[in-house]
């Protein structure tokens, strides 16, 4: 009786429809755990990172801050501009940043969101909520399954104007491929692109107040 059983589950198992689904399930099954683990190994990247990103940046933020708080003639609202964006799953929150670009202060001092897990190092662009760009096309909102980044693939590569470089086909390729080896070296890039920004405003103002100094020798006259 027991032998018949367990050929009859065998028979059940091996029908072409029933191993179909078995393999299906597997697949599935994997899927969820290697997102899952990517999921947590992002998460424990932002923390670790985050962290120590906020700690250095943390003595020229308090900088920035006094900065605009003293600085004549400042708008209404403090020294902190506060936003509406949509985070992860759906959910809304208030992206704070300072009033300021000089040196991207008001990227990094959007840390404190990262550290409290409501942006991440590297993702799409935070959207306002009822932002037409926020409709993912094929009827995947997979914006909802990420946090939304200080930096991303979109904000390294959408500079080049190239057709297949617009913000959305890139932000939507980072959703299907990320991992923790892009996001190093997104990380990278953007640390590349605003060091290297600031060193070319820093020989423009060089450049400035050099040709602003009389370079003419003492007793020069232009009558001579």
């Amino acid at each position: 009786m027991q032998n018949a059983k367990q050929t009859a589950v065998r028979r059940r198992t091996t029908h072409p429809a029933t191993a179909a689904a078995v393999r299906a399930a597997a697949r599935a099954a994997r899927f969820t755990a290697a997102r899952l683990a990517a999921m947590t190994a992002k998460r424990s990247l932002d923390l670790a990172l985050g962290s120590v990103l906020l700690a250095l940046a943390s003595p020229a933020l308090g900088l920035g801050a006094l900065a605009l708080a003293l600085r004549p003639g400042r708008r209404p609202g403090g020294v902190l501009r506060r936003e509406i964006r949509t985070g992860l799953g759906g959910r809304p929150f208030e992206l704070r940043s300072l009033r300021t670009r000089r040196l991207r202060l008001d990227l990094l001092s959007r840390l404190p969101h990262v550290v409290r897990g409501e942006l991440s190092l590297v993702g799409p662009a935070p959207l306002a909520p009822g932002d037409p760009a926020a409709e993912a096309p094929g009827g995947r909102n997979w914006r909802q399954e990420l946090r939304p980044g200080l930096t991303g693939l979109a904000q390294v590569r959408s500079r080049s104007g190239m057709p297949w470089d617009e913000p959305a086909l890139l932000d939507a390729h980072y959703a299907e491929h990320h991992g923790t080896g892009l996001d190093l070296a997104i990380l990278a890039q953007s640390a590349r692109i605003q060091l290297r920004t600031a060193l070319h405003g820093l020989a423009r103002r060089r450049k400035a107040h050099l040709s602003d100094t009389n370079h003419r020798l003492p007793r020069y006259s232009t009558a001579e």
